[in-house]
């Protein structure tokens, strides 16, 4: 390797003699260029640098680019193997050497370089190579090599050697089922060592990252017997606390719908319209100020010449009278009847519009014709602003979908709460109309990016809860959109907050479950297990196992298939088996067996 100082080509040995071409030529280190370049197109000869073209090559199998069916080592690695050979069993006593070795009784007996650097652990090329190479010698040599061996032609079959994948012991690690880090030492067994494992926890190596504490705060799984619906309560107003930022929409949507958690787990899972009302309205920054506008001159029958000619300190053509610049509540109604006395209960309706008597006009046009009706509540409707939520509530019981339903969600629009609020508490006779608005306020708030408001306008109408799969559907986990990538979807936050809702239904109907919702709490499981936590895991398998028992499990085989098999990898952390005595530890819960059962008669089936 370039960079590496090797003595056997600095130093070549004498008895080499000149039948080789490289022994004059010490390697120096040369630019990468220059030497590409003397390689491009120059046959192998004396002026060829001999490791350029064979070092590589020969020595080093991840580098060798020798063609199949030639042998990878040339014969000076047959040489140098021997000579390493020779000098590992001189300096261990052993054989006397052959007869070819005592002619050459007249050299140095020391060992090798190679052997030197060997035993001394400095690093070399050659040092290297003696990593992948066999510690005996050729099988072809009977002897060490000598140079009375030199003439002669070597023929050399040596067998393949396939390079260890670990050069040196490693460290081996794994996770075990139980939260636990198994890790084993690197010692030698075949040495005599011991062999040392080392198990740690999970949770004690993990103690410190957010995702652990998230997990242990949250008080599941929630179907347990000891556990009281206030630490739920609890857990929601920290969530409140910590999590949602209230100077941002976002924030105030996401505080929306824990503090809805909250109210149904005070309430056992019941709500009614005028409940969800309070909350939406209690939630809201400030009371917006909606301004009013005088009604369109259209609207009431007249151009702008007549507007203009009727209005105050003009002569009064019916009576006859210029009536007074500024008119006090009591004139404008004498006037309102006078227009009566005369039969002109037009004029009395324009005159009771103009002078906001909406009162009066409504209940004249009430007695008229339903045309004359529905012009006179258009005109009351076109005083109002666009988005106040009176406009909503009119629309709403004119049997129409409220604007507001359509445009909420903007900025310019302002707050969406106040509408929804006022059409939850005054439901009109069409209950699919008040359903319809509701899922439409629902879809807006959802294309514009507010997924925390649309699910909660979805749970005021009681919208199903779907798959991450099916894009159609409007609801997969509470909160979050599952038309985004899935590890941004199945957040642990949001698994917790799914839960709690699935929780406060329980309060209701002890039996119920959400059946979609099964396959995030074996995620959560599995997220436990992983953090060191298999009890709590263990636990929420048989929550799952329990709610598809009472279902048909043959309708949701891989998932009953994958709850069994994390279920008996978490069985040992049971704290109940771990209070038995050993010989009863084979021994599995009932609902295990069950599962088991039920997943063997579909795999039959």
């Amino acid at each position: 390797r370039q960079g590496y100082e090797d003595p056997h080509w600095q130093y070549p040995a004498a008895s080499y003699g000149d039948d080789y071409t490289y022994q004059s030529h010490q390697w120096q280190p040369v630019a990468w260029q220059d030497d590409r370049d003397l390689r491009q197109g120059e046959p192998y000869g004396k002026s060829t640098n001999y490791r350029d073209q064979h070092y590589y090559r020969g020595y080093h199998p991840n580098l060798a680019t020798t063609p199949l069916g030639q042998d990878r080592r040339q014969t000076y690695d047959s040489y140098e193997e021997s000579y390493i050979s020779g000098a590992r069993r001189e300096r261990a006593g052993g054989e006397t050497l052959g007869s070819d070795s005592g002619e050459a009784g007249g050299q140095s007996q020391e060992p090798s370089l190679l052997l030197q650097y060997h035993e001394s652990g400095l690093s070399s090329s050659s040092h290297e190579l003696s990593q992948y190479m066999g510690d005996g010698a050729d099988p072809t040599f009977s002897g060490t090599w000598s140079p009375a061996q030199a003439g002669r032609p070597l023929v050399s079959t040596p067998a393949p050697v396939v390079p260890l994948k670990f050069s040196l012991p490693h460290v081996a690690v794994c996770f075990g089922a139980g939260g636990q880090l198994v890790l084993v030492c690197p010692h030698r067994p075949a040495e005599g060592h011991l062999a040392h494992v080392e198990l740690h926890s999970l949770e004690v190596i993990l103690h410190d990252t957010e995702e652990l504490k998230e997990l242990q705060a949250f008080p599941g799984p929630l179907a347990r017997e000891d556990l009281h619906k206030v630490d739920v309560m609890t857990f929601c107003q920290q969530k409140i606390a910590t999590s949602c930022d209230l100077s941002t929409q976002k924030g105030r949507d996401s505080s929306l719908l824990w503090k809805l958690l909250v109210l149904l787990c005070r309430q056992n899972g019941s709500m009614v319209g005028s409940d969800t009302a309070e909350l939406l309205m209690q939630d809201c920054r400030r009371q917006e100020k909606y301004k009013r506008q005088n009604p369109a001159v259209n609207l009431i029958g007249l151009t702008d010449d007549e507007w203009v000619s009727r209005q105050p300190g003009t002569l009064d053509l019916i009576t006859g009278e210029v009536p007074p610049v500024v008119e006090t509540q009591a004139q404008i109604v004498e006037k309102f009847t006078k227009l009566l006395y005369y039969g002109r209960k037009k004029d009395a309706l324009v005159w009771a519009m103009r002078n906001q008597l909406w009162g009066h006009a409504l209940f004249l046009s009430s007695k008229m014709d339903p045309r004359t009706y529905s012009w006179v509540l258009t005109g009351f409707t076109s005083t109002l602003a666009t988005n106040d939520p009176l406009q909503t509530l009119f629309q709403l019981m004119s049997g129409r979908i409220p604007q507001a339903a359509l445009c909420c969600g903007d900025a310019t629009w302002g707050d969406w709460r106040p509408h929804l609020a006022v059409m939850l508490s005054n439901k009109v006779g069409d209950m699919e109309l008040n359903h319809r608005a509701i899922v439409t306020m629902g879809d807006t708030l959802a294309g514009r990016g507010a997924v925390e408001a649309a699910h909660f306008c979805y749970l005021m109408v009681d919208i199903p809860f779907g798959y991450f799969g099916a894009k159609a559907d409007r609801m997969a986990l509470l909160g979050s959109n599952h038309r985004q990538a899935f590890a941004q979807f199945a957040r642990t936050e949001v698994i917790q907050r799914m839960e709690i809702f699935e929780y406060c239904q329980q309060l209701q109907h002890p039996k119920s479950f959400l059946l979609p919702f099964q396959v995030y709490k074996l995620l959560y499981a599995s997220r436990l297990a992983d953090y060191g936590l298999p009890a709590q895991a263990l636990q929420y398998c048989e929550q799952i196992a329990t709610a598809l028992l009472g279902q048909d499990p043959a309708s949701h085989p891989i998932l009953a298939q994958q709850v069994m098999k994390l279920a008996e990898r978490l069985k040992l952390s049971d704290p109940l088996l771990l209070e038995m005595p050993e010989q009863d530890q084979t021994l599995e819960p009932d609902w295990l067996v069950q599962l088991r059962a039920c997943c063997r008669e579909w795999e039959v089936r």
